[in-house]
């Protein structure tokens, strides 16, 4: 199988007015048809010890505390990803709820910003004739990507699907919310998942600086299958951080306290064999 190579990493600037315990989920762990290397993390501040955590769905963190004034925290990998887009197939059949695995069982319920049970009766209306295949998700993405316009920056922490729903915008955290949201409410297990998208072999790039992105997984058969209706399009180069309910499960870096970000900076390129942007 060809590959590709890509550099990673996540850099946090800090200023506290007292020493603020802090967690962080923006490593990608070890996860199918990605291999991470140079794995490191780093501080600006030896004080700064880093200690790892797992959360209730198994993605793994780590926990620090920022001392008073001004500090940096950063994550960096290198990830050898697969040269072809997600797969997906549209005949994968759906599993009656009684039949999903126990563990799968959590991502049919509504939600703090998927409110599945909100969205029923419009779910059911645009999508009850569907197949009960991969195609009923694919058709759901399909209307969303149409009728959710993206916004860059539009959108506050407590804006959700049912915001998204009705006024037609959102950032892609918002369109995953959407998305899932409806998915669940037909029966159809979707959680959303953090993580890293390059901008690998599309012709449309967004002019924002790289940020991270958000997209959504559902279960059918025996598997998760990818699916981000923000793009509409299977991609190359998804590297999962974490997964969740939705965005509430898997902040990625949450602050007991109030510090301010100063900046903020994400990498996700190709880079070559040498390590030089590709």
């Amino acid at each position: 199988m060809d590959t590709r190579t890509l550099a990673l990493g996540a850099r946090f600037t800090h200023v506290a007015q007292w020493p603020t315990s802090t967690f962080a989920l923006v490593e990608a762990p070890d996860q199918e048809g990605v291999v991470l290397a140079d794995r490191r993390w780093s501080t600006s501040d030896d004080a700064m010890e880093l200690r790892p955590w797992t959360d209730l769905y198994g993605n793994r963190g780590q926990k620090l505390t920022l001392p008073a004034g001004e500090s940096v925290f950063e994550w960096s990998a290198t990830a050898t990803v697969p040269d072809n887009v997600d797969e997906q197939d549209p005949t994968a059949e759906q599993l009656a709820p009684e039949d999903l695995p126990d563990d799968v069982l959590t991502y049919l319920w509504p939600s703090r910003y998927c409110q599945s049970d909100v969205l029923s009766s419009d779910a059911w209306r645009l999508f009850g004739a569907g197949p009960r295949t991969l195609q009923r998700a694919l058709d759901v993405s399909d209307w969303v990507h149409s009728h959710v316009q993206y916004r860059t920056g539009s959108t506050m922490s407590w804006w959700s699907a049912v915001d998204t729903f009705n006024n037609g915008y959102g950032i892609c955290r918002d369109i995953s919310h959407t998305f899932v949201a409806l998915c669940r409410a037909l029966n159809i297990p979707a959680r959303y998942v953090s993580g890293y998208l390059p901008d690998m072999d599309v012709t449309e790039v967004n002019p924002a600086e790289m940020d991270f992105h958000a997209w959504s997984e559902v279960f059918y058969g025996n598997r998760w299958w990818t699916i981000d209706a923000r793009h509409n399009v299977p991609r190359k180069g998804h590297v999962k951080i974490a997964h969740g309910r939705d965005a509430a499960d898997v902040p990625l870096v949450t602050n007991f306290g109030n510090p301010w970000l100063k900046r903020m900076i994400v990498t996700c390129h190709e880079v070559d064999a040498a390590g030089n942007a590709a």
